[in-house]
């Protein structure tokens, strides 16, 4: 069976793995003093061409987001973002048990299918309404806004909107954070954002690993040198702070050094490890919407070109596929159809696909 179910259900990538045991009998200092999270470092303010930027290393994605949105929050403020963000449905509240309220941006009118994003129309109306409110000072303050990129549901910004958003949070003096996770993934299929963009638009962005092939690990980005006074003790203070933190250092120098690039995608000596991954999984995601659209029939639920892919399944085949593939069931559409995620990562292969495509035709 090929498991499809997220791009978190596996170890680690090899070249990672193997960098980890290369480097295990050195001695290092702890708390993020050794000298491969130092070189990582390093390796990402190249990449992102953000030469002031501070970069610090967690350990997971949900941790990260409660740390860096109390730490950048004054005790008042909110945090703006859009109904299906990550942090408003899949963080258990993380966000308001450090004392915060997550403020949703709705839509004017509802659309006929969510698309995951922040639109700049939406916000700028919401900050209007709130500022124009006599009573504004009787609310919770919007002192952040949250986007993911790619977004919960595999859709991309453009550069365009991302410049939108960040010019309108420049506006209001509103730092923008951009929640990457699956950022590997993002990259890949944009056609016009990469990381110096990011790094242009961003005030805090995460670099996420775990999706990405680490074992765990995410590399928060202050891209202009704008992170808060002693972030190492906030980071501390929430109990993120890993004493081995060289566990993280080690897989980002390994996912962004151009000498650990033995992944079958990459196509240039200045390939990151980093990219090649997100490179090979999108590939791998077209393969199967070929398979599932063009020669299953299926119809796509959320047109995503990245390695979430969402369709319309029949109910009647469900149990069917399930035999074959596995997926997580995304919400219902009709009473005989459902939509389904299948998420390709850096561990599928061709050869997995080709399988399954044996298997379904």
């Amino acid at each position: 069976m090929i498991h499809l179910e997220s791009d978190y259900n596996n170890g680690a990538h090899e070249a990672v793995l193997r960098h980890f045991l290369d480097t295990n009998t050195e001695r290092s200092q702890s708390y993020g003093d050794d000298r491969y999270s130092e070189h990582a470092r390093q390796l990402i303010r190249a990449a992102c061409q953000a030469e002031k930027a501070q970069i610090f290393f967690l350990a997971g994605g949900t941790q990260t987001n409660a740390t860096i949105i109390d730490s950048v929050l004054q005790p008042y403020e909110g945090v703006l973002c859009c109904e299906t963000a990550h942090i408003n449905v899949h963080e258990s509240g993380a966000v308001e048990f450090t004392g915060h309220k997550v403020l949703v941006v709705r839509p004017e009118s509802p659309r006929d299918q969510p698309d995951g994003k922040l639109h700049a129309t939406d916000l700028r109306r919401w900050l209007e309404a709130y500022y124009a409110d006599e009573t504004a000072e009787h609310m919770v303050r919007p002192g952040m806004v949250y986007i993911t990129f790619p977004t919960e549901l595999g859709t991309l910004y453009s550069a365009s909107e991302l410049t939108a958003l960040h010019d309108i949070c420049q506006e209001y003096n509103i730092p923008l954070y951009v929640d990457g996770a699956r950022l590997a993934y993002g990259l890949a299929a944009s056609e016009d954002i990469d990381l110096p963009l990011l790094a242009r638009t961003a005030d805090i962005f995460y670099i996420g690993g775990t999706k990405c092939g680490a074992l765990c690990g995410e590399a928060v980005v202050f891209p202009q040198g704008n992170a808060p006074s002693h972030m190492l003790s906030r980071i501390k203070q929430h109990g993120a702070l890993l004493a081995k933190s060289r566990v993280v250092g080690v897989q980002f120098e390994a996912l962004f050094s151009p000498e650990k690039t033995d992944y079958q995608e990459v196509h240039s000596a200045s390939s990151s490890l980093y990219s090649a991954i997100g490179n090979g999984a999108v590939r791998l995601a077209q393969r199967l919407r070929n398979l599932f659209v063009d020669r299953l029939g299926y119809t796509p639920f959320i047109d995503s070109p990245t390695n979430q892919q969402f369709y319309i399944i029949p109910n009647s085949d469900l149990d069917g596929l399930r035999l074959h593939v596995g997926f997580e069931v995304w919400c219902p559409v009709d009473a005989e159809h459902t939509a389904c995620r299948f998420v390709t990562s850096w561990a599928t292969t061709d050869e997995e696909i080709s399988e399954l495509e044996q298997k379904l035709i």
